[in-house]
């Protein structure tokens, strides 16, 4: 999605009705060629720029909640009084401008400065190390910093790149219409001003509760005042025969992806896909508009309908149909070879590029060897805290409690794992403010873009209305009553809507 649109709305410079900015409510005009929103909270005018920093999505038909706007695409979230980014996935903030009140009317003419804070930690370690260089342990780098921590801040990263924006990985830089400029998330110069420590290709051996110390697989050794276990998932390898084929690739990290797209442009024309995962739909779409032929290999009857249901199911097998992809389901893989891949049932599908999506595991070896408590997950407490004193766990790992369906849960989202980075920094410097945020992720296919609020772990029905060939419908799966999650496929005020009822019920 890009953020490329003309100015929309009224001229604000020329003034517009008092009257039509309600309270809690907002409108969207223009500065010049600039999109801006002006929201009335508390009887105060607020103004700030409408492009969501995070892929420009269109901020004035989000949702204000309390004294935040939330963007309609990706469910960022920016402080309407100073600008900040206070919610994943939106990094930097947007700008302020100066509302003035004349004659019945309201102005906005110029950028204003945010309020000036100066943040004080309720605690301060004495340094923060973070294990793992993904989405968790960068977010929570990030937000040490703005809460006002001065101590030595390090990211241990097994990885060789700078952290990157995961989930286009399989998206739009897969497909070929993302630059790789935007694939960073910040710059190496970014850490170094900040005075973030950011440690690539660096291996943690252990963890070590009891010294307050972290043992790199070289053998030098970093004490630590407060930690976060930010390891991750992996994917789940095959055991197939042929899985170690050069032309088999997993797709987690940015050096996969860019290993895949140098096949296709090497000349790769028969892609099968192994899972019908949202990577491995992803990926198929990706690779059909870069003209390869894609078969998807999956056990299941209906592609992701453990999670979405049979509707959404049906339509996404549809409109991969519709697109060139061609499904095997009820079926696995027996054999790769190097031009083709054997099914269960004896076909054979032409194969110079195999790519599975089955699935991926927690990484939780380092806090299981250290003594933690893990269960399916690094079980952590609503502070993100672990069994260990000063030792907290966020993202793929950790395993916390859920306030709305009373079990422990495990999620394998972006958003989540950013979040839960924020909260955790935010709990290591003594905020103890518990994570009770509805859980979020979006996935496209092709130009259908489907956003799922909440966790299903089970339910007894759903309630669907509209209809996702049209590309308007929701999706609400019910649990003893209890709306466990909603999915909709443009219908996005609807689904801010939803993750704000959710995070009411569980008390946020």
């Amino acid at each position: 999605m890009g953020g490329k649109r003309g100015p929309t709305g009224p001229d604000l410079t020329m003034g517009v009705a008092l009257a039509d900015v309600p309270e809690g409510g907002m409108i969207g005009g223009h500065v010049g060629d600039e999109n801006v929103l002006v929201a009335r909270r508390d009887g105060k005018l607020l103004a700030v720029s409408a492009k969501c920093t995070h892929y420009g999505g269109p901020l004035n038909k989000g949702l204000i909640v309390g004294g935040m706007v939330r963007c309609p695409w990706h469910h960022a979230r920016f402080d309407l009084e100073t600008g900040e980014a206070v919610g994943a996935p939106a990094l930097n903030p947007v700008s302020c401008w100066r509302v003035d009140v004349e004659n019945g009317k309201l102005f906005v003419r110029e950028r204003s400065a945010p309020p000036a804070a100066r943040r004080r930690p309720a605690r301060t370690p004495s340094s923060v190390v973070i294990v793992g260089g993904g989405a968790a342990g960068e977010a929570a780098a990030e937000m040490l910093r703005r809460e006002g921590y001065d101590g030595p801040v390090t990211i241990l990263s097994d990885d060789a790149a700078l952290p990157c924006d995961r989930p286009n990985l399989s998206k739009d830089y897969l497909a070929g219409t993302a630059q790789p400029s935007w694939i960073p998330l910040r710059s190496a110069a970014f850490y170094r001003e900040q005075q973030i420590d950011l440690r690539l290709n660096t291996n943690v051996a252990a963890i070590d509760p009891a010294a307050a110390e972290v043992r790199l697989a070289d053998g030098t050794a970093l004490g630590y005042g407060a930690l976060l276990l930010a390891t991750g998932a992996e994917p789940i390898r095959l055991n197939t025969s042929g899985a170690e084929l050069p032309h088999v690739h997993y797709l987690r990290t940015q050096a996969d992806s860019e290993v895949i797209i140098d096949a296709v442009e090497s000349g790769a024309k028969h892609a099968v896909v192994i899972g019908a995962s949202f990577i491995g739909l992803e990926v198929a779409a990706s690779l059909r508009q870069r003209g390869v032929e894609v078969h998807v290999v999956a056990p299941e009857t209906r592609p992701l309908e453990r999670v979405m249901g049979e509707a959404l199911g049906e339509f996404i097998r549809a409109l991969h149909e519709t697109k060139g992809v061609v499904f095997h389901l009820e079926q696995t893989a027996a054999r790769f070879d190097a031009d083709y891949v054997t099914l269960q049932n004896g076909e054979r599908l032409a194969a110079d590029l195999i790519v599975v999506g089955a699935g991926v595991r927690p990484r939780t070896a380092l806090a299981e060897v250290a003594g933690l408590d893990v269960d399916r997950g690094v079980l952590v407490n609503e502070y993100l805290q672990t069994s260990a004193p000063n030792v907290y766990a966020a993202g793929d790992i950790a395993r916390w409690p859920d306030g709305p369906s009373g079990e422990r849960i495990r999620v394998e989202h972006w958003v989540v794992a950013q979040r839960q980075g924020q909260a955790a920094a935010r709990n290591v410097l003594g905020a103890q403010a518990p994570y009770t945020e509805a859980p979020f992720f979006w996935s496209q296919h092709y130009d259908a873009g489907i956003n799922y609020v909440g966790h299903a772990v089970r339910w007894d029905r759903i309630e669907t209305a509209g209809d996702p060939a049209k590309y308007d419908f929701t999706a609400r799966f019910m649990d003893r009553g209890r709306t466990a999650a909603v999915a909709t496929i443009h219908r996005d005020l609807e689904s801010l809507k939803a993750e704000a009822e959710m995070e009411v019920r569980a008390g946020a």
